[in-house]
């Protein structure tokens, strides 16, 4: 497996990198076993964010004492600097840790600029002098945002959602992050879960030399899957070519990420599971979907104020109480008989 250098940071690791969102489902001791085998097969990377609820403090009990042999990433969804040093100094202590090599804004609305009245990225350039952060990255889900904060030349890194299922605006993107020498570390490298092949999503991003793909992991299983890729990591051949072609052609059109930023909904819909019921009743056929207890939170769709709140904070632009009305009606065919799973 290739090694990735993240830009100008210097850091580099092997083109296989874990991101450690999931783990806070795991109790403490399961985290940890799987954090600990994630670096004897080979990752040195760890992505997570203060938002991951005890994610960081995982992480810190994992790598306590052999601090210097890994990378940890972390993030602040921070919007005034007050609670950007009470995030930064709870995100130190948590990972058990006097440094944290890549900080990143975590989801930014905007790109942070010195001197743009918010007093943000000056923060980061505080810290970074006080050699409390080594580098400065940025996360974004809106492609404008993630742009401009490639061409403002102030970013370290770019993370950005990335998977053979991207359009050619984020592929640019990736290109662009590749001239301007910023790093680009790729989330959501199994869409949201609509991709269920990991040696065609692994497969896909040994093309790109600039991008480091964290990928989720909450079960030994998964991991372990992931760390055969290290020695034996899978070309991209004509066949998985014509694969993820002709996975484009299923998911042709806007589809829901399941990233959950639309959420809360003021009645209560999940949307980040009922806005994409369709496709995961077609991809991920389970009895679990179907249960009266789903049947329940789907007929929430039924209770919609049409209020815009979840589109208006949706990263990809959909019309989601569209795309909900739409899910809930291919739901009730599937329970009508009318159509097959």
């Amino acid at each position: 497996m290739r090694e990735i250098t993240l830009g100008s940071t210097g850091i580099t690791t092997r083109q296989n990198a874990f991101g450690a969102l999931p783990i806070q489902r795991d109790d403490k001791d399961t985290a940890v076993a799987i954090l600990r085998r994630a670096y004897e097969g080979g990752m040195t990377f760890f992505d997570t964010a203060r938002a991951y609820s005890d994610s960081e403090e995982k992480v810190g009990e994992a790598f306590h004492g052999m601090r210097e042999k890994v990378y940890i990433a972390t993030k602040t969804a921070a919007k005034t600097p007050e609670q950007f040093w009470e995030q930064l100094e709870t995100s130190l202590r948590m990972l058990q840790t006097d440094y944290i090599d890549l900080y990143q804004f975590h989801c930014v609305g905007q790109c942070y600029k010195p001197g743009d009245g918010t007093g943000m990225y000056e923060c980061m350039l505080e810290a970074k002098a006080q050699g409390k952060i080594r580098h400065i990255g940025v996360t974004a889900h809106n492609i404008e945002i993630a742009m401009e904060c490639v061409q403002s030349g102030l970013y370290e890194t770019m993370q950005f959602p990335f998977s053979y299922l991207s359009s050619d605006k984020e592929i640019a993107l990736v290109q662009a992050c590749k001239e301007a020498n910023m790093g680009y570390i790729a989330m959501k490298g199994l869409a949201g879960g609509l991709i269920h092949d990991s040696k065609a999503a692994m497969a896909f991003m040994t093309q790109f030399d600039n991008v480091l793909p964290i990928w989720g992991v909450q079960r030994m299983s998964e991991l372990e899957e992931w760390l055969a890729f290290m020695d034996e990591t899978p070309e991209y051949t004509d066949e998985i070519r014509a694969f993820v072609e002709k996975e484009k052609l299923e998911l042709a059109g806007d589809f829901c990420r399941g990233c959950g930023y639309c959420m809360p909904c003021p009645v209560g819909i999940q949307i980040n599971n009922c806005a994409r019921m369709s496709l995961m009743l077609r991809r991920a056929p389970s009895k679990a979907w179907l249960t009266k207890e789903m049947q329940a939170e789907m007929m929430k769709i039924e209770n919609c104020l049409h209020c815009g709140a979840c589109a208006s904070k949706c990263p990809y632009e959909l019309n989601t109480p569209e795309l909900l009305a739409k899910n809930l009606a291919d739901y009730k065919k599937v329970l009508a008989g009318e159509i097959t799973v």
